[in-house]
């Protein structure tokens, strides 16, 4: 078994990596995943072989006869996006597209390594609250291993495309009424009280799985750290697991630089952006959160103190657009790029623009934006948002004139 030790970031507080702990017993703050960087070997990273996630197997708290539970997730593309670069106004615009991980969102990476943990600790199911996909994930990675799986959604708030998935994976799916910090409340509670395994991100070895973003990023600049990072931010998990990313090749010498972790909230639940420019350690969690973009619609983000940490220390900063602004940037993305999207991946371009016309980012930075879930995750989004189909008669004379 690879030595690690499972570590609070408030107090200090160690577990044992076969105790089944989420935050810490004394003071209730976020658990972290600490290595030995010492004995980790640089070579088994930058020389690795294969593809996704567990190639970076080196940096990942299981030893090398672990048998993961995998649907080959990660190695998503990194395009370059000169279009789209020309129209903000920038000069080096690269686009990381999780929502090409097997069940369409870059859940999945953190997901093969929560649930090999699952695995190894020998639980009776996985549970989860979601926006959808969590859910859409957590089912198919439980079918995978034979988990009971079971999944809360806040009502009337979920994408169909993300129910979908759940459903027909096999997980038992509880339409809450309430929002998804509700549903989150409720399953935490559930899992300690049924000894189910918890999987949302507030699980640490789901980050350990979400970190691996980083390493592709960089890997696929040759080993070097973008100036700047721009993600939408939701639970908070994802900022806080790239970043811890990009710190260990740093610490392990592997990239000299840090990117400026920024993050982009939606304007109806922004706490995390509203802390950030109040210079607070803490959130104000907001009640009643709303946006279109519901995979970022959530009021009390359990990863926060770790996001405000990675922006701060990075450099970065936090913003906060319109679901105006969301849903012009995602059509941009489509239609200048070819990149289709969900409406809380689109976040991370609006919010570049936005910082581009606020002077907050330089133009010839080099930047890259991750979108986090795919088009057809969203569906319905895409038909109130773009022209319907102009119905013609089966005559090429009349295409023909409308198409003039």
């Amino acid at each position: 078994m690879k030595e690690y030790e499972v570590e609070c970031i408030r107090c200090g507080a160690r577990y044992s990596k076969a105790d089944v702990v989420y935050t810490c017993r004394k003071c209730g703050g976020l658990l972290d995943i600490k290595y030995d960087y010492s004995e980790v070997d640089v070579e088994r990273i930058v020389k690795a072989q294969g593809e996704g996630v567990w190639k970076y197997r080196e940096l990942l708290p299981f030893d090398d006869g672990t048998k993961p539970i995998t649907i080959h997730e990660g190695n998503t593309p990194l395009y370059r996006c000169d279009r789209l670069a020309k129209a903000i106004g920038v000069a080096d615009l690269w686009v990381k597209h999780e929502g090409l991980n097997p069940s369409g969102s870059f859940k999945d990476r953190g997901m093969t390594v929560g649930v090999t943990k699952a695995v190894e600790l020998s639980v009776k199911g996985v549970a989860c609250a979601s926006t959808g996909n969590t859910s859409a994930s957590l089912a198919i990675f439980a079918a995978k291993a034979g988990f009971p799986c079971y999944v809360l959604l806040p009502k009337g708030k979920v994408a169909l495309g993300k129910v979908a998935q759940a459903m027909m994976h096999g997980a038992q799916v509880f339409s809450l009424r309430g929002n998804f910090d509700d549903a989150l409340r409720v399953v935490r509670v559930l899992c300690e009280e049924e000894s189910l395994y918890l999987l949302n991100s507030v699980n640490p070895y789901r980050l350990e799985g979400q970190k691996t973003i980083a390493f592709e990023v960089a890997e696929k600049l040759g080993w070097e750290a973008p100036y700047r990072l721009i993600l939408p931010v939701g639970n908070a998990g994802n900022i806080s697991a790239i970043f811890k990313g990009f710190l260990e090749l740093k610490t392990l010498g592997i990239t000299d630089a840090i990117p400026r972790m920024t993050g982009i909230q939606a304007a109806g639940a922004k706490p995390i952006v509203n802390a950030f420019k109040e210079d607070k350690a803490e959130i104000t969690p907001e009640e009643k959160p709303e946006t279109i973009a519901s995979a970022i619609r959530i009021g009390n983000p359990v990863n926060a103190a770790k996001a405000l940490v990675a922006i701060r220390e990075s450099g970065g900063v936090a913003e906060s657009v319109t679901d105006e602004e969301i849903t012009k940037a995602q059509l941009e993305l489509a239609r200048l790029e070819g990149v289709g999207v969900e409406p809380a991946s689109a976040a991370s371009i609006a919010g570049l623009k936005k910082l581009v016309e606020m002077g907050a980012i330089e133009r010839d930075e080099r930047i890259v934006c991750i979108t986090t879930g795919h088009l057809l995750k969203d569906p319905e989004r895409v038909i109130e948002i773009c022209e319907p189909p102009k119905e013609v008669e089966a005559d090429v004379n009349m295409l023909r004139k409308m198409l003039k």
